[in-house]
């Protein structure tokens, strides 16, 4: 951790209000003494610091835990050669940085035990632990169990009595939410051109009636290297003729009820019959009504491709919206009667 001293000699600006901390002074003094301590022996150090390693990644799918753990932890260990050793370590795989440290697992059931066998927290990068102001929010708890967090963006533990660390962090926790809203931004506004433009399904099981067929290379040139092709929804000739006649018996004014009734009397598959593998919560026994209303309701039927009907909220919650895409269908529908 820099000392007061050397905060100094990094200089420090003057305002009205008084002194304001030289962020980038203090970083170049800190990263040059950073580079003389790494040529000391990485050794553990006999009644050194005990610290739990601390690692995450938001996705399974697209992200490799084995090589994403081990950049992560090499950083850890750079930062805490010759002063400690890692005792434990805990990887988060699935939780987004905009999670609350209360609903991480490995948070809620360690920092509280006091059979840990730990002192500190050690991270690779203060993006993979913290979002916006999670450390400011974090730090009274953190104290209150005598946690030290040691970030390799400080070079040391953190301390907010300390007001270059406290600007360092506020700038490391604006910039971590603006790259999580800038990849949110801009994967949600390809996703919606992708459906208003091209009509392309964006995954998901394809709808009662419809089915997914093979439209092609996919369009990403490097995707499409890989082997990956583009799907479309087509209508399903063994279930699309009993949603067309859903639709018929609605518009000649049957009930939702009756029609429901019909499709069981008549011996219909009802649609967690059709896709037993994917629902297998259900029973798959009959058609209910509210099945029946939702596929009426539905507007994939009318031969419209749509994304965004229904949407998961990340952070503080904000009003409903009822903004979603849509594009007419190249395939056909599966509620045609004519």
């Amino acid at each position: 951790m820099p000392s007061k001293s050397a905060a100094a000699r990094a200089g420090a600006r003057s305002t009205a209000d008084g002194p304001v901390p030289d962020l980038l002074g203090w970083y170049i003094q800190r990263d040059r003494g950073r580079h003389a301590r790494r040529r000391l022996s990485t050794a553990a150090v006999d009644g050194g610091i005990r610290f739990a390693f601390y690692g995450r990644i938001s996705t399974e799918d697209w992200q490799d835990p084995g090589s994403s753990g081990r950049w992560q932890r090499d950083f850890a260990e750079e930062l805490i050669a010759g002063r400690g050793v890692i005792v434990a370590e805990f990887f988060d795989v699935g939780y987004s940085r905009s999670r609350d440290w209360g609903r991480r697992p490995w948070a809620a059931a360690q920092l509280a035990d006091p059979q840990r066998g730990w002192e500190a927290v050690v991270v690779g990068e203060f993006e993979r632990a913290f979002y916006g102001d999670q450390f400011e929010q974090m730090a009274p708890v953190f104290a209150a169990h005598g946690v030290q967090m040691w970030l390799p963006e400080l070079d040391g533990p953190a301390d907010l009595s300390n007001a270059l660390h406290v600007s360092l962090l506020r700038m490391l926790g604006v910039h971590s939410r603006r790259e999580v809203q800038r990849a949110r931004f801009r994967a949600k506004a390809a996703m919606r051109a992708q459906v208003e433009g091209q009509g392309r399904n964006l995954g998901g099981r394809p709808p009662y009636g419809y089915r997914l067929v093979d439209a092609g290379p996919h369009p990403n040139r490097a995707h499409a290297r890989w082997g990956r092709r583009a799907l479309r929804l087509d209508p399903d000739p063994a279930t699309a003729p009993h949603v067309a006649w859903m639709f018929a018996q609605r518009l000649a004014g049957r009930s939702i009820t009756a029609i429901a009734r019909d499709l069981n009397e008549r011996g219909v598959p009802c649609p967690s019959q059709v896709d037993a593998e994917r629902n297998r919560h259900r029973s798959g026994r009959a058609w209910i009504w509210q099945t029946v209303a939702a596929i009426l309701a539905n507007p994939r039927y009318t031969g419209r491709q749509t994304w965004n009907r229904q949407r998961t909220d990340s952070g503080p919650s904000t009003p409903p919206t009822t903004s979603w895409a849509g594009r007419r269908l190249g395939g056909g529908t599966a509620c045609r009667t004519g």
